[in-house]
């Protein structure tokens, strides 16, 4: 534990910890999500399927059960540091599901370029040592998917409040992300903005606010690509190859 308390401090482990014992509550929101994810894979991986892909911090597994009803990998692999999420992903028994395992959020446990894929999805925002961890998936993989919310606008106060309580400490903009991919050494091929899904939105605020939220943002994406994401959230996501 004394390398990895040096890594990790002993407040987000904790936090961590026990973070998906009460996963029943968000369960829904957390699907949407995984869903909305897929989209975004797709639009960036086409119809590309792959032999071995690891999710990198699986969560409580809804990506996993995602990328296994859609067979985007032969074999899955997750590695996550949290306990509780360790459980909830062996909970599911998904059929392509080769192993979970328990990491210290840093080291992961595979040999170089074991995958074809690895996925960090909605992880760097928790990262102390984002590089470091990057660094690790650009070793074990040969092509790495991230996705991220960016919440480095106007907002970003707002943004800080809010998402303490679960952990951000890390926040993006478009610029910052592709920086970070690229300062890692990773060849970055797509890099891309998205809206929330509709169904999401709905989840989150309620069938009419969230009809007008969903339509609002994806308006001003439409009509200030550049600028949208400066005053209003979104999800960053980015596809690399690993040099």
């Amino acid at each position: 534990m004394g390398d990895q308390e040096r890594l990790v401090q002993k407040q987000y482990l904790d936090l961590y910890a026990g973070y998906y014992d009460s996963a029943a509550e968000t369960a829904e929101k957390r699907s949407i999500a995984a869903q909305q994810t897929m989209s975004y894979m797709s639009g960036v991986l086409g119809k590309t399927r792959f032999d071995r892909l690891l999710d990198v911090g699986a969560g409580d597994g809804n990506v996993l059960a995602e990328l296994d009803r859609g067979a985007l990998a032969r074999e899955l692999y997750a590695i996550e540091i949290s306990p509780s999420g360790i459980q909830a992903i062996e909970a599911r028994r998904l059929p392509s599901l080769k192993e979970a395992k328990l990491f210290d959020g840093y080291r992961i446990p595979y040999p170089d370029k074991f995958f074809d894929l690895a996925v960090a999805i909605h992880v760097l925002e928790h990262v102390e040592h984002e590089r470091l961890l990057l660094l690790e998936m650009r070793r074990v993989a040969r092509r790495v998917y991230v996705e991220v919310p960016l919440e480095h606008g106007l907002g970003v106060r707002r943004s800080i409040q809010s998402g303490r309580p679960f952990g951000h400490i890390n926040f993006y903009t478009p610029a910052t992300l592709r920086n970070l991919l690229e300062s890692t050494g990773l060849q970055v091929t797509q890099c891309g903005v998205g809206a929330s899904s509709l169904r999401y939105e709905q989840h989150v605020s309620g069938r009419v606010k969230g009809f007008l939220k969903s339509a609002v943002r994806r308006a001003a994406l439409k009509a200030f690509p550049h600028a949208a994401p400066w005053v209003i959230v979104y999800n960053g996501f980015a596809s690399c190859e690993c040099g």
